[in-house]
């Protein structure tokens, strides 16, 4: 008997990082000790490694069993370990041969039978695997699609422990299942819709707001929607994501790193090439909202939301420390959240979408029944969402509910997301070819520097914004998001640069007066 080497993988947030894990029978007292930085999980785990072991058919060591994971500094959670400890220690008792188990990767979870059981985070793992210069990855069947997507790695399934070891002694790869054998890779977006997907050809009479719709997925742009319940707000956000253009393949594997991470993919559908939409309840904590958690930090809505769309209706029901937490992320795009046991950062690059009530009864107003909040109820409704907030939202539109005779009206002007999409494609485009050799992907993006340096726009087009500025009714932060939504307004409309007519429309949206 002598020492075993295996690799696995230890995850900190979305990141991956190789852990080597040694196992050593040797004499002594009979026993198992797991050294290296172990939370409860991952310490429970020689319990479920020796019963899966011994109920595979394979006899266990009696004798002083040790096993380091490596390095011992840095933090270890999950059970994502069980498979890899077991092949270790079976290399060192030599029942497989440890030439055999030095190089791959090992990823799974145990259960009391010897089953291979999913595990969280396998994306993110595989990655970190290639990276250190794996050739072959072992998984459970269950993650055998998801670690397909990583090129450059061979991906082997397995369902049992035995059917591992067995292979491991062969010595003959044609004899294990081949990942194309196992599963076919899928791709879905997150949160799919029984039945016909949402359009935008059903909200009628809205036509402002739809044009907003388009205007914030042309550019990436933050929304208010603010109107009496029953007028759309709900239906219009939902239907955002689908004016939006497919993820591209590292967006794709970015978004699915965070799914995966998080546990939220869909059973059999690995990829999510479709932006994210995120609607937590107004119920929802910080930790909820922004990511953490006692033992292992998970990522939160914003980050779950990460190149997609999070929706926060009920917007001023939140609570205002809640609410105050999207501002750092939002101007970021990425979130760090620290604790005791570390900081970790997640990416959280999203549109955010506000909806709320004119005020708190929420009860419809109408000239035969109105509304009995009083002026100061109204306001310090309202008032939940701080200025600060609210000053990073480029668009924001009042919803009214529409008459029998304007719904009908407005049923001839109505066009489908197939089609707004479109037009939304043609404007990403053209703001690509101006962004061409630099980082960002659409106007929301553009950082102030650049934004007042090379894409500066003509006097007489900031004429209007200069007014407002000197006024007060726009701040230094504002005056930039009227600027980045009117390139946006040019871009739609194929022109090479915004004139006063953009900025004035702009304007007009950031103060809600459109």
């Amino acid at each position: 008997m002598a020492v075993a080497r295996t690799r696995c993988v230890a995850l900190v947030g979305v990141s991956g990082h190789v852990v080597e894990v040694e196992a050593d029978v040797g004499h002594g007292i009979a026993g198992v000790n797991l050294i290296g930085m172990l939370d409860t999980a991952l310490s429970e785990a020689r319990d479920r490694v020796r019963s899966a072991i011994i109920n595979s058919r394979y006899a266990w060591p009696d004798a002083r069993v040790t096993v380091s994971l490596f390095p011992a500094s840095l933090p270890k959670r999950g059970s994502l370990f069980d498979l890899a400890i077991a092949i270790a220690l079976l290399g060192a008792a030599g029942l497989v041969p440890r030439q055999r188990i030095s190089l791959p990767f090992f990823l799974g979870e145990l259960g009391l039978d010897g089953t291979v059981k999913p595990v969280r985070g396998v994306l993110p793992a595989v990655v970190a695997a290639v990276e250190a210069g794996a050739r072959s990855v072992v998984v459970p069947v269950a993650n055998a699609a998801e670690a397909g997507l990583v090129p450059g790695v061979a991906v082997v399934p397995v369902l049992t422990l035995a059917e591992l070891v067995e292979w491991l002694r062969s010595g003959d790869d044609a004899h294990m299942p081949t990942l194309s054998e196992v599963t076919e890779p899928s791709s879905s977006e997150p949160g799919g819709h029984a039945g016909s997907p949402p359009d935008l050809a059903d909200v009628a009479g809205q036509a402002m707001a739809r044009r907003a719709l388009e205007v914030c997925a042309a550019g990436g742009h933050n929304l208010w929607m603010m109107g009496q319940p029953g007028t759309g707000k709900t239906m219009l956000a939902e239907r955002l994501p689908t004016l939006l253009p497919p993820l591209d393949r590292d967006q794709a594997l970015e978004v699915t790193a965070i799914h995966s991470v998080a546990g939220t993919l869909p059973p059999g559908r690995p990829l999510l090439t479709h932006p994210p939409f995120m609607a937590p309840h107004h119920t929802a904590t910080i930790a909820a909202i922004v990511g953490g958690g006692s033992g292992v930090i998970r990522p939160g809505a914003v980050s779950l939301a990460h190149r997609g769309v999070l929706f926060l209706d009920e917007a001023p029901e939140f609570p205002a420390r809640v609410l105050d937490s999207l501002r750092q992320p939002l101007e970021s795009g990425q979130v760090t959240v620290a604790r005791a046991a570390g900081t970790v950062s997640f990416p959280a690059r999203f549109m955010l979408v506000l909806a709320a009530n004119p005020c708190p009864c929420a009860q419809p107003s109408t000239p035969e029944s109105p509304c009995q909040c009083t002026p100061h109820q109204r306001r310090r409704y309202l008032a939940r969402l701080s200025g600060p907030l609210v000053d990073r939202i480029d668009v924001k539109v009042r919803l009214a509910r529409s008459t029998r005779r304007e719904l009908l009206s407005d049923r001839q002007f109505i066009e489908p997301s197939a089609v707004v999409a479109e037009r939304v494609s043609l404007a990403r485009e053209r703001t690509l070819k101006r962004l061409v050799g630099r980082p960002w992907r659409c106007n929301a993006e553009i950082p102030t520097a650049v934004l007042h340096g090379e894409f500066r726009l003509c006097p007489s087009a900031m004429s209007p914004l200069y007014r407002c500025l000197d006024t007060g009714e726009l701040s230094a932060r504002g005056l930039d998001r009227v600027i980045r939504v009117s390139w946006t307004l040019a871009d739609l409309i194929g022109k090479d640069a915004p004139e006063v007519t953009e900025t004035n429309t702009a304007l007009g949206l950031w103060l809600g007066a459109e």
